[in-house]
């Protein structure tokens, strides 16, 4: 079992970041026009690098396995945040779907930030459990 249970979380760490990792690295790439939409949506722009810095860098921690647990909640909370800030407007047939979808990441991102990256992990090389 704890061979199922190392793999699973393996390919959960491989699946879970690839949005944010694509999204984070197109944020660098149109980097004012998403700094524009933040602020049409009330979100101060200054909050982009953050942003970046958490989609991309954090997406590649999670696959890699590094700070797991501490990047896994963080995320779990960003998501939420994202979902509320960006995705209310239920007469948009599109946010529904967005927030919900954001809810059901966040889901599994607290569930790996309880479950930790498993063996194969950055995390376990370094004995830590962060």
């Amino acid at each position: 079992m704890n061979k199922v249970h190392n793999t699973a979380l393996l390919v959960a760490r491989i699946l879970m970041p690839i949005l944010f990792i694509v999204a984070g690295y197109g944020k660098m790439g149109a980097y004012s026009a998403t700094a524009g939409y933040m602020t049409s949506m009330g979100v101060p722009s200054f909050f982009l690098p953050l942003t970046i810095l958490l989609e991309f860098g954090g997406g590649l921690a999670i696959l890699f396995g590094f700070l797991t647990r501490t990047t896994a909640l963080i995320t779990a909370i960003f998501t939420v945040l994202t979902a509320l800030l960006f995705h209310t407007d239920f007469a948009v047939a599109i946010n529904q779907m967005m927030f919900m979808k954001n809810l059901s990441i966040a889901g599994g991102f607290l569930v790996l930030f309880a479950a930790g990256p498993g063996a194969f992990s950055l995390d376990r090389l370094l004995k830590k459990n962060w």
